[in-house]
């Protein structure tokens, strides 16, 4: 193995890592066709930087898991959302094959965070109360990708790609409000 396998190893563990902290483990697969509808998205943080954790390690939490927060949200619902997610660079749009998307509820805990990922810093794991709020699937190989299930609500999504021009990871979060049973299309890219 080379050192630059051994260093690129830890990267690519980032978006399942990233899922983790966001909140959750649930999977569903990409699938079929679903009706598209813009998004109303908000890009948070504008230019983050390289996404790679501190070799310090994982940075202490600072917001305790808030159990009234939690409790007054579902954990699935009727509601789906499916995109794309995609990085620009400078030779064009790279796709995000077999990336991990998540979708975690926007809470003072996930934001804390979004806010770290997007500093590039990795916090310590998530409340295993949290995770369970999360949900995550895979892109397929052109960066697609499908969540159904999911409640009604405010959430933070979020995937990271490694742009090929300086071999960096970068991660990428928008928000996103779904109604009950609603369908949303997200470009999901930076």
């Amino acid at each position: 193995m080379t050192s630059d396998t051994k260093r690129a190893m830890p990267r690519s563990c980032l978006p399942i890592l990233l899922g983790m902290i966001l909140g959750g483990c649930q999977m569903l697969p990409p699938d079929g066709a679903t009706r598209r509808e813009p998004a109303e998205v908000i890009d948070i943080g504008g230019e983050a930087p390289d996404a790679t954790p501190s070799s310090e390690g994982r940075v202490p939490r600072q917001v305790a898991f808030p159990a009234d927060e939690y409790a007054d949200l579902e954990k699935t619902g009727n509601a789906a959302l499916s995109g794309r997610l995609t990085l620009d660079t400078a030779a064009g749009s790279v796709a995000g094959d077999a990336q991990t998307v998540s979708v975690a509820p926007i809470t003072t805990y996930s934001a804390e965070a979004a806010e770290q990922a997007l500093a590039g810093r990795s916090v310590a794991p998530a409340d295993p109360r949290a995770r369970a709020y999360t949900h995550t699937t895979r892109t397929d190989a052109d960066g697609y990708f499908v969540l159904r299930g999911l409640p009604a609500g405010n959430f933070y999504v979020s995937a990271s790609l490694v742009d090929p021009s300086d071999g960096r990871r970068r991660i990428i979060i928008h928000q996103v409000s779904l109604s009950e049973g609603q369908h949303r299309e997200l470009q999901l890219n930076r």
